[in-house]
């Protein structure tokens, strides 16, 4: 226990990111590592994308993430089976020495994306060192919970944001002009790129320049607040005091933000659209795709706005009744939390209009896709409402203020690959 003066033994750390040996697939044992990759747990579209990374290579690392069975302890236990069996076949090896890794995600679009992944000191909100800015669903961090205690495992990295541009920075800048560990393109089109750091004195420059600094979870709200409830479940010191992120240097790399749209089985568009008429302008848009967003984005910038799709067309619903939101959307929080779209949504829209339990999955999907959003919605007669994304800045300032937002009010981007670094707790 620190027992100096009070200001010092009350003073907030901020970022501690440790070494760990990282767990890689063994190229010569699988078909490629390209084949082995597979976006985050919450990204896949299931279960296609399931069923499309699974027929990959035998070895997709959505096996671990995403395990099928019947129910939650069948599925945890099939994980746990398939890691020890890959570990013991070889087909995942733990790098020799601590390291910490330094990630790279490049697109022909030109985006560029560097950071550092490592084991970060799990920490509370009230630290204000990792910022949440979403709520998270129970029900998700318990199944999450389940996968990591069964596994022992951190299986794949959550994105964190930190705005610095220091010697952390520095030290990723002159990792990347070295020849990788591993290189692979998915099928995506991003070019992925994993370096190793161990030397002594750029671990300590990273570190020392991190303890300076507080971040944002950018992805993963669900996989940290699963890291809190293992942490809290094991006495410290011990593994579960840590877990495994990718830390992004937004003043290096600005991230990209996206929506993430919902999908509302049950709910016809003619059904989802009479219960709205008498409390949003409703406006038909007879438009691809494309067009229907970019008539959505011009209409968020002046009102809370909305597309609706699943019936082959797409219903732009924006203009809110005042006395509407008044009457719906509480009124304890700051204005910019009131005036998200995602707010209205989830109190005026699915609460008091349509009746949807926001953590229903029998009544909602979050998906990140926009197309596979709307096909979904018609192939199975529900309704979609895409949404447009919030920006980063009005993100962390909420975020600064101790204000979560509606869970999955935004998508930033790029997400890390799960696949390429694991880290198993007892390695």
């Amino acid at each position: 226990m620190n027992t100096a003066g009070h200001s010092e033994a009350t003073a907030p750390r901020g970022l501690e990111l440790t070494p760990f040996r990282g767990l890689r697939y063994d190229p010569d044992r699988v078909g490629s590592l390209a084949a082995v990759t597979s976006p985050p747990y919450d990204v896949v579209v299931r279960p296609d994308g399931v069923h499309h990374l699974q027929d990959a290579d035998p070895h997709n690392i959505v096996r671990l993430i995403l395990p099928q069975a019947g129910t939650v302890g069948a599925r945890t236990e099939q994980a746990a089976d398939t890691l020890r069996r890959w570990l013991a076949e070889g087909v995942l090896t733990a790098d020799p020495e601590p390291a910490l890794y330094v990630y790279e995600q490049r697109h022909s679009d030109g985006m560029l994306q560097r950071g550092l992944i490592g084991t970060l000191r799990v920490s509370d909100p009230a630290e204000g060192i990792v910022l949440p800015h979403e709520d998270v669903m129970p029900h998700v961090v318990a199944d999450r919970a389940a996968l990591m205690r069964a596994t022992s495992a951190n299986l794949e990295p959550l994105l964190l944001t930190y705005h610095g541009n220091g010697s952390a920075a520095e030290v990723v800048e002159r990792t990347a002009q070295r020849p990788p560990l591993l290189a692979t393109i998915t099928e995506d089109g991003y070019h992925h790129r994993l370096w190793s750091v161990t030397d002594p004195d750029d671990l300590a420059h990273v570190q020392a320049d991190l303890a300076h600094h507080q971040a944002l979870i950018a992805d993963g709200h669900h996989r940290w607040a699963t890291y809190r409830r293992l942490r809290a479940e094991h006495p410290s010191p011990s593994p579960w005091d840590l877990g495994l992120v990718l830390l992004v240097d937004t003043a290096r790399y600005p991230l990209r933000v996206r929506a993430i749209h919902r999908l509302l089985h049950g709910l016809p568009v003619a059904d989802a659209l009479a219960a709205v008429r008498d409390h949003f302008r409703v406006r038909p848009l007879d438009v691809p795709l494309p067009d229907a967003l970019e008539a959505l984005a011009d209409a968020a910038c002046e009102s809370n706005a909305f597309l609706l799709a699943g019936d082959g067309a797409f219903h732009l619903i924006d203009r809110p009744d005042p006395d509407l939101l008044a009457r719906t959307v509480p009124a304890d929080r700051p204005a910019a939390w009131r005036t998200l779209d995602a707010t209205v949504l989830h109190a005026t829209l699915l609460d008091h209009i349509w009746r949807i339990p926001e953590d229903d999955p029998a009544r909602i999907a979050y998906i990140h896709d926009t197309a596979a959003t709307v096909r979904k919605a018609e192939r199975h007669g529900s309704t979609a409402v895409l949404m447009h994304p919030v920006r980063e800045a009005v993100v962390r300032d909420l975020a600064r203020l101790g204000v979560t937002m509606p869970r999955k009010s935004t998508s930033f981007g790029p997400k890390p690959a799960s696949g390429l670094v694991l880290r198993a707790l007892d390695i």
